[in-house]
């Protein structure tokens, strides 16, 4: 083998995102450039490093996507060029997904390649849907047929399809469903078996209809289902083995923004309560790193009687900064510590130290208030935080005459401006502070009818404003927990009203 880079085709798996393997997501957060299908889950390209390489190779049923033969081109030209790639494919990459001719181009241009396997639409969708695909003494075999190519549609296939005692399974086939089911009944299998199509399987659109080869045709039709969509013609089709563990937010969708770090820790807790998350991380903390006041207040650390630390990414700045200015910790011992909120707090706790200040509301104001009510004559005050950092508490301060140094340490700034309007249309979309506001609208976002806004204190609600926004929410406490009640507790609403209406 030659000394240039190597391909993985991994299999992403069906549906949502979680469906890929370890395997799979270990190679996906290592590899140089992404190549993907329009039929993954795209917050799985969320887990590639920030200078991926990511490549949209389309394969989706009804739209433009890249020629087999250009995929396989450049698959060759990135491992040509050292990089370490993983071509990232729907479902399993050896069931219809194309992936054995990809191998031979690699192997025709001595590239080394590994393959990770999928979870196949095929067994997946119709299990997620509570259709197994084999059941004793009803069906001990299942059959995968592709439905998008004529070739599987012959009458000589059809004829042997239809003689089959296990259960057919046609992946890619709604377009060609009148024409399956016709041809079934045509070679004698009988009319009246059940059939289920499954549309969007294994997410929160996902859609079923049952019926039989007489009339799935028509209940399709009527129904408008849309592409991807995976069928099932059988007696299994039908079972109703669904889920009977229902998450709180199972079948709703949440579009979570902000910094990464703050998109990780909220996207995490909705996930854990069943919702469908969408990443929008489009913020940049930009640590200021050639910053001589910073570096002199932490060297003369001892001559501070408080730090306030009012963000998570300000206080892992400030740990951080002690330990590239080599300061003993112990230094530290004399200080007090103010915080906003308890995501700051537990970043403290982590480091062995428990705040001394932490106000029952998670705002500027009320750290203000409970600093000024806990000062003696001689404090002096040690403030590291954003570049736009509420003005609120100097106020205070300087109202209540407390000495205190208010050093600018990060900034959080958008990503740059995206050429086309992108419209989110989850359920909810969340804001935690005026710049992720901003930068949200710079972005070209905008949010559509349904979406329902929940932001974090009345500085982000007053920029929502800015923007001729009024219809928001905000959370009864300013943290990832109290956006995270305000989601459960607006979905237990809905639920009531929708119970009481019928």
């Amino acid at each position: 083998m030659s000394n240039t880079g190597k391909v993985y085709l991994v299999g992403a798996g069906c549906g949502d995102y979680d469906l890929i393997t370890l395997r799979g997501l270990k190679l996906l957060k290592q590899c140089d450039t992404v190549v993907y299908d329009s039929l993954i889950d795209n917050r799985l390209i969320d887990f590639v490093l920030p200078n991926t390489e990511k490549i949209c190779v389309g394969k989706r049923a009804g739209h433009h996507s890249e020629k087999q033969e250009n995929i396989n081109k450049i698959l060759v030209q990135k491992a040509n060029e050292g990089k370490t790639v993983v071509r990232l494919k729907g479902g399993d990459p050896f069931v219809f997904g194309r992936g054995g001719e990809e191998i031979q181009a690699l192997q025709e241009n001595n590239i080394e390649y590994s393959v990770v396997p999928g979870i196949s639409s095929s067994v997946a969708v119709p299990e997620l849907a509570g259709i197994p695909v084999t059941h004793r003494e009803l069906s001990r075999s299942f059959h995968i047929i592709t439905g998008h190519t004529s070739e599987n549609l012959l009458p000589k296939d059809m004829k042997i399809y239809a003689e089959l005692s296990g259960t057919l399974v046609f992946l890619m086939g709604l377009r060609n469903l009148k024409h399956i089911s016709e041809m079934l009944i045509k070679y004698d299998k009988n009319e009246n078996t059940p059939v289920a199509v499954i549309s969007d399987g294994a997410s929160k659109n996902q859609k079923i209809i049952r019926g039989n080869l007489n009339n799935i045709a028509d209940k399709v039709e009527k129904s408008k289902l849309q592409p991807p969509a995976v069928i099932v013609v059988g007696d299994v089709a039908t079972f109703d083995f669904s889920d009977t563990v229902k998450l709180p937010l199972k079948d709703t969708s949440v579009t979570v923004t902000g910094t990464k770090n703050f998109v990780e820790k909220l996207s995490l807790q909705l996930e854990k309560l069943g919702a469908e998350v969408q990443k929008a991380n489009y913020l940049n903390v930009i640590e200021y790193t050639e910053n001589k006041i910073f570096d002199n207040a932490l060297m003369n650390i001892q001559k501070y009687s408080v730090i306030v630390l009012t963000s998570i990414n300000g206080a892992e700045i400030f740990f951080n900064r002690l330990i590239r200015l080599n300061i003993d910790i112990r230094k530290l011992c004399n200080v007090k510590f103010a915080v906003i909120g308890s995501g700051t707090a537990d970043v403290l706790k982590k480091h062995g130290i428990i705040a001394d200040i932490v106000p029952d509301i998670y705002t500027s104001q009320a750290l203000g208030n409970e600093l000024v009510k806990k000062s003696s004559d001689n404090e002096n005050i040690l403030i590291l935080r954003a570049e736009q950092g509420s003005p609120e508490l100097t106020q205070i301060l300087d109202n209540a005459k407390i000495n205190y140094n208010d050093i600018k340490i990060y900034d959080v700034v958008g990503d740059s401006k995206a050429n086309e309007t992108t419209e989110i249309n989850t359920d909810f979309i969340t804001f935690a502070s005026s710049s992720g506001v901003k930068a949200f609208f710079e972005n070209n976002y905008k949010i559509s009818s349904k979406t329902k806004i929940i932001c974090i204190g009345n500085a982000t609600a007053n920029t929502l404003k800015s923007y001729e926004i009024s219809d928001y929410l905000i959370s009864e406490t300013q943290n990832v927990q109290g956006i995270t009640d305000t989601i459960l507790q607006e979905v237990q609403n809905e639920q009531i009203q929708t119970t009481e209406s019928e």
